[in-house]
């Protein structure tokens, strides 16, 4: 498995014969060509703009998959996308490991205003590893109970505040989560994330956590 970070808060894993997609707002990264992957399915953590991203327009081009909570699958689906429906509960098998949606603290609407179903973040079980993508949230006690139950190998945190989590309680969350490597995400694609790196590297390697900083500039 090959871990990309597209920028923002979109990530491609990418298996032998296939790749997945989270929040694919990939229209921010002209040097990432979602054309050249096999794209097979898309998750999403909520509905706004910079999550939802190209979700609609991949998914009818590659005939690919998308998997969000109920609401905001049922957009996708009037779009003329094949979903699988879901809310909080337990694993959800796919060919290549299997997946759960943990809550969020967002909000999440549609692009015409409609309620979208509770914002998520979501755990992949991948050939022995347990990713966390968080989504959009605050700093949450859910994430003691995400260590507890689950025991993330890699947790993508957001960091650049306003309308997330900042530096700051993104190293608390990482010290919750216990996760060997912390990949930062979610700043410095608008001026009201931006975030100081070293602080958040600092930070979290206080408590003898990896950060690995992923540069999107490189995905190909």
């Amino acid at each position: 498995m090959d871990l990309k970070y597209i920028g923002h808060s979109a990530f491609e894993l990418k298996f032998e014969n296939n790749s997945v997609l989270i929040d694919p707002y990939v229209s921010q990264n002209e040097k990432y060509n979602w054309r050249n992957a096999n794209i097979t399915d898309i998750f999403l953590t909520h509905a706004h703009g910079d999550h939802l991203g190209e979700a609609i327009e991949i998914a009818k081009e590659k005939d690919a998959t998308i998997t969000a909570i109920v609401e905001l699958a049922k957009y996708c689906q009037e779009q003329g996308c094949k979903v699988r429906s879901v809310n909080f509960g337990g694993w959800i098998n796919y060919e290549w490991g299997r997946v759960t949606f943990v809550p969020a603290f967002h909000t999440s609407s549609l692009p015409d205003g409609r309620y979208a179903g509770e914002a998520a973040g979501i755990i992949f079980d991948v050939e022995n590893v347990r990713i966390y993508h968080a989504g959009d949230t605050a700093l949450t006690s859910e994430m003691k109970t995400i260590k507890e139950l689950y025991r993330p190998n890699i947790a993508m945190l957001p960091i650049g505040g306003t309308y997330t989590m900042d530096a700051e309680h993104a190293a608390v969350a990482a010290q919750w989560l216990g996760a060997q490597r912390i990949i930062p995400m979610h700043y410095n694609t608008f001026p009201e994330i931006q975030a100081d790196l070293e602080k958040f590297m600092a930070l979290v390697q206080v408590n003898n956590t990896g950060c690995v900083v992923l540069d999107p500039s490189k995905v190909e």
